[in-house]
């Protein structure tokens, strides 16, 4: 079965977003693991804002789905994921492939979370502290135990965090 990977950058103080929705705090300056990471998935879930604000779809060579229920009409290179949003994602999973990168955003991704439905977490924590904007963990329901599985430092400050859910490990 495919795996979802929660896969972003967050500030120190929890943040995906400035509070006008910037992300220039997000380091460009050396690839962070996104080669090999991209290597491991080839389908990226985007709620429709962050699909909208992203300009379409990043990474044209990976098949891209996004999440809405306003939208009547799929996005240009994009398959559009409506209704049960739970049950579609649980047959894309089914489906043979490589792993799906859950790009974002913050309403998609407590969704998956409350669903049980993200395998992993890769958070690529950034060292600043930006004292507002958008969390990315909101209304998370009851407590969702994780195990950390590796973790990378770079010289920047920059720390990268690979957890799986630890029912996956056995406890």
């Amino acid at each position: 079965m495919r795996k979802i990977t929660l896969g972003l950058a967050v500030t120190l103080d929890g943040y995906i977003e400035g509070p006008n929705g910037e992300y220039d705090w997000c380091f460009t300056d050396q690839d962070y693991g996104m080669t090999d990471f991209m290597e491991s998935v080839d389908a990226i879930f985007y709620g429709r804002k962050s699909f909208e604000m992203a300009g379409g779809n990043i990474y044209p060579t990976k098949k891209a789905y996004v999440f809405s229920n306003s939208l009547k009409t799929a996005p240009e290179g994009a398959e559009l994921i409506a209704g049960d949003v739970i049950q579609s994602v649980k047959e894309i999973k089914q489906q043979p492939g490589k792993n799906i990168w859950l790009f974002g955003g913050a309403s998609l991704t407590t969704a998956f979370i409350n669903a049980d439905l993200v395998d992993e977490l890769w958070l690529s924590v950034h060292p600043i502290l930006l004292g507002s904007g958008k969390l990315l963990f909101q209304d998370i329901e009851g407590r969702k135990h994780l195990r950390l599985q590796k973790t990378k430092q770079y010289e920047t400050g920059l720390v990268s965090l690979w957890y799986t859910r630890a029912e996956q490990t056995g406890k």
